[in-house]
């Protein structure tokens, strides 16, 4: 018997699991009481991890190069041949990447090395990626989520946007318990939810962003906001306020919402009074509800402080890791963007021979990109069933279709080549939290039959490739060194995301990381990381 601690790798909140295995794969999962992203709590999903552990019926765990049976060497050096004939070819962007939100920050971090940096393309399709990050770029200048979980304990008022926590069970219970020790729980939801709250606006369908846009513009009239900050830490486009104006007074929002304007002007002013608020919304809701939530919060002051925070809640298990890596169309890496300065600093890091120029396409317009032949070649990784319908499509438009999968299903569904990845329990390295908490994931069981970790596939078609130099990794803890040296890599402070303090980490260290988050309070001196300091309306 052996007791792991891991993660349970479900959604977004990134629980701390103890797993107690025995012989033939048969694990028990409980939550982990260390672990302070649910201090011991576990819902049903990360309970059913041990009946999903137990079999191997139904895995792929070998590798099938044009569905037959292939030796990881032979496999290596096919995908390595075909992919360098397409580049050599038809030149940078001739290659997409897919993953899934289910990866490890270190597969993330070669798959988006090796596409970005050797393979000169951006195209990297993410549907599960929550449209927050765009959000919090524009307003913060870094795709910052500036909020923790000791936030929801440390609030006067949680204002709960939406049904997005109801897939977050073990949120929602720490929630409750705020409310229960006295935090007041205000819930904006466009339909009837089980949850006790101290106040429910119940709006029309898709008018919650207009309701919050109103509460900006009513701070701004009656004088409540906090003016202070505004001048020192917010850029204030010219005519916003007058801009803002049409359709956000409060009957206009009343009209819009089906509230009434009494109700609305009782939630506005007990907004504005509330120092501390908290506002937990879904990471995947709108961009009109996400740019209305953040500006609200910088316009009253209530960001950088404890108990003070927007929140958008993340659905992937490890879309923070992704993003803090760059593995996203419009990011290069650690955080940065595709300007003249970055490309440069990034390609010496990486060694890279040829680097990507701009942001990639995705979705529907990478789809065009296929069907239009600029794309010859696409590598999936992960599982996504956001992605399936996508996928089908996808696999049949190009000539060159590579899927990394745990799953034998797959075989036969018209994949060039098929590689067997390993499974969540068999999974080694690190992933992040919604709210920055780095923690370890450490496998359950060894890899059985050929099944590989995605990060080592990736390295060795980059060295069967010709890039050895660049992509020596042996183990985990060397991805994550180099991940953690890129972001303090010439960051003088201009970025939050900066892991200096993992950049020498050792082995034995890495292996017995205990979670950590990076940003200590983001913006709580009242600037961001923007050129002149201060952040924008979103």
């Amino acid at each position: 018997m052996a007791i792991v601690r891991s993660q349970c790798g479900q959604c977004g909140v990134g629980c701390g699991i103890r797993a107690i295995t025995d012989t033939d794969r048969r694990v028990n999962i409980e939550g982990d009481r260390l672990h302070p992203a649910n201090g011991g709590l576990l819902c049903d999903r990360g309970q059913a991890l041990g009946d999903a552990a137990m079999t191997l019926e139904g895995r792929l765990l070998q590798p099938l190069v044009d569905g037959r049976p292939a030796g990881w060497d032979r496999t290596i050096a096919q995908v390595a041949r075909r992919l360098t004939a397409i580049l050599t070819r038809h030149g940078p962007g001739s290659i997409a990447l897919h993953v899934g939100g289910g990866l490890l920050t270190e597969d993330y971090y070669v798959a988006n090395k090796l596409i970005k940096g050797f393979f000169g393309s951006a195209h990297i399709h993410t549907p599960w990626r929550e449209r927050t990050s765009a959000a919090q770029r524009a307003a913060f200048g870094e795709d910052v989520m500036p909020a923790a979980y000791e936030d929801i304990d440390r609030a006067a008022m949680i204002l709960l946007v939406g049904d997005g926590i109801t897939a977050h069970p073990v949120l929602l219970t720490r929630v409750q318990a705020a409310r229960e020790a006295g935090v007041r729980l205000v819930l904006l939801t466009d339909k009837n939810i089980a949850i006790e709250a101290d106040l429910h606006l119940k709006v029309e369908p898709g008018s919650a962003a207009r309701l919050l846009a109103g509460a900006l513009l009513h701070g701004h009239d009656t004088g409540q906001h906090d003016a202070d900050f505004l001048t020192r830490s917010v850029a204030v486009p010219a005519g916003f306020w007058n801009g803002l104006r049409p359709g956000h007074d409060i009957w206009s929002v009343a009209r819009a919402t089906g509230l009434t304007p009494a109700a609305i002007r009782a939630f506005y002013d007990e907004w504005i009074t509330t120092d501390r608020v908290v506002t937990l919304f879904a990471g995947d809701d709108t961009p009109e509800l996400a740019a209305a939530v953040i500006n609200l919060h910088l316009a009253s002051g209530r960001i950088g402080q404890p108990g003070a925070t927007p929140f958008a809640m993340a659905g992937a298990a490890n879309g923070m890791g992704a993003r803090e890596s760059g593995c996203v169309a419009d990011s290069l890496a650690a955080h940065s963007d595709f300007a003249p300065d970055a490309r440069a600093s990034i390609a010496r890091f990486w060694g890279a021979r040829l680097l990507a120029e701009g942001p990639g396409l995705e979705g529907e317009a990478l789809l065009r990109a296929m069907r239009d032949g600029r794309v010859k070649a696409l590598w999936s990784i992960g599982a996504d069933p956001a992605a399936e319908a996508w996928l089908r499509e996808a696999r049949g438009l190009v000539p060159l279709a590579i899927r990394s999968t745990d799953m034998l299903a797959e075989q036969g569904d018209g994949w060039s080549i098929l590689l067997p990845s390993a499974a969540w329990v068999e999974k080694d390295g690190t992933l992040t939290g919604m709210d920055r908490l780095i923690s370890r994931q450490r496998r359950f069981f060894p890899l059985p039959g050929e099944a590989r970790p995605d990060w080592w596939m990736l390295t060795k078609v980059a060295q069967a490739m010709g890039w050895s130099d660049a992509f020596h990794y042996e183990r985990p803890a060397d991805i994550y060194r180099e991940h953690a040296r890129l972001t303090a890599y010439g960051n003088d402070g201009a970025r939050l995301l900066n892991l200096r303090r993992h950049a020498p980490i050792s082995n034995p260290a890495y292996d017995e990381l205990t979670p950590w988050r990076w940003g200590e309070v983001p913006f709580d001196e009242g600037r961001f990381p923007t050129p002149d300091g201060r952040a924008r309306f979103a």
